[in-house]
């Protein structure tokens, strides 16, 4: 844990002040504000350019608190949060009376969640209540996973940085519809989907779409400057030098079978051999293609099992059309 005693003092008092913290978690750092103060909540919206009707995870202490933030908890959902909280997954319940809509999008339902990250749990225990915080970036773009990724994307938007190090898991959590008998997975994360099941011990869907909106569903998201194009993994290569020949600054995800190959591109990240390797530098990398000037990012979808389902799903989301 790097950040003082002091800094977590401050960042709470920011808090009760109606003030914006971007705060570290396991995923991602969050952008945070009172969960109960509808003008904070207002803000993170501002700040981000996020649209109003895209709801917001409230992130708690303690699986002891559910029941202060939301109401009609199934039994499958108290046993997922046993199993997996802290951690990098986020329940969707019905919401309780001390939830503004302002940070469900106006909807009956609430994402919730307790992070596991020690300067994460430290601040929600000095403030004492529940934070609003999703991913301390401009709407649809890369999430950050340092601090400093925070300082430079949102700069004096932000009351204070709380700096926790560099984010463990470096994918966002996964999102369980437990409002119903059955759950769903409606976004994939941290907690893999097999992990799920393991507990659950029935399959879990994983539906495109869903009746409930939560976030990271926006047709294009966790996005870099640089357009992002999927190709077949033994095609990579090939378009990456092809995208260079046509003019392109092309930037590549070589996968770890390709290692040592001599590649004809602008910049070349040479993907790490372990999914959970691949995850936590994820928003990383496609920040340093960005970096190094690149307009076009050529990368293959790794096999959608364990952590790869997620990372294939922030890919997607990274590759899909751009708002005109």
């Amino acid at each position: 844990m790097t950040a003082r005693t002091s800094d977590i003092e401050k960042a709470a008092c920011v808090l009760r002040a109606g003030g914006l913290v971007a705060l570290p978690t396991e995923t991602v750092y969050g952008l945070g504000a009172n969960a109960e103060d509808p003008a904070a909540v207002a803000r993170i919206f501002q700040v981000k350019g996020r649209p109003p009707s895209h709801p917001l995870i409230v992130h708690i202490a303690s699986a002891a608190q559910l029941d202060d933030w939301v109401q009609d908890v199934p039994a499958t959902a108290r046993l997922l949060a046993e199993h997996f909280w802290p951690g990098p997954l986020t329940l969707v319940l019905r919401r309780g009376r001390r939830v503004p809509l302002e940070a469900t999008g106006g909807l009956e339902t609430v994402a919730v969640r307790v992070p596991d990250h020690p300067v994460a749990l430290a601040l929600l225990s000095a403030f004492g209540g529940g934070v609003t915080a999703p991913s301390a970036n401009r709407f649809g773009s890369v999430s950050p996973t340092t601090a400093d990724h925070v300082r430079a994307e949102l700069g004096e938007a932000v009351d204070f940085v709380l700096d926790g190090g560099p984010c463990e898991v470096g994918v966002e959590s996964t999102i369980v519809d437990a409002t119903g008998e059955i759950p769903s997975i409606l976004r994939p994360g941290g907690v893999t989907r097999e992990d799920l099941e393991a507990v659950l011990g029935y399959r879990l869907a994983v539906p495109s779409t869903s009746r409930v909106r939560v976030p990271g569903q926006h047709p294009s998201h966790y996005a870099p400057r640089a357009r992002v194009v999927l190709v077949e993994p033994e095609k990579v290569v090939a378009e990456a030098e092809l995208a260079q020949e046509l003019g392109h600054k092309a930037g590549l995800f070589l996968p770890p079978a390709f290692a040592g190959a001599a590649v004809k591109a602008h910049a070349v990240v040479a993907l790490p051999g372990s999914m959970a390797a691949y995850a936590r530098g994820l928003y990383g990398f496609l920040r340093e293609l960005d970096q190094q000037g690149c307009d076009l990012i050529i990368a293959s979808l790794p096999v959608e099992e364990g952590l790869g389902l997620a990372i294939a799903n922030r890919l997607r989301r990274a590759a899909g059309p751009r708002p005109s």
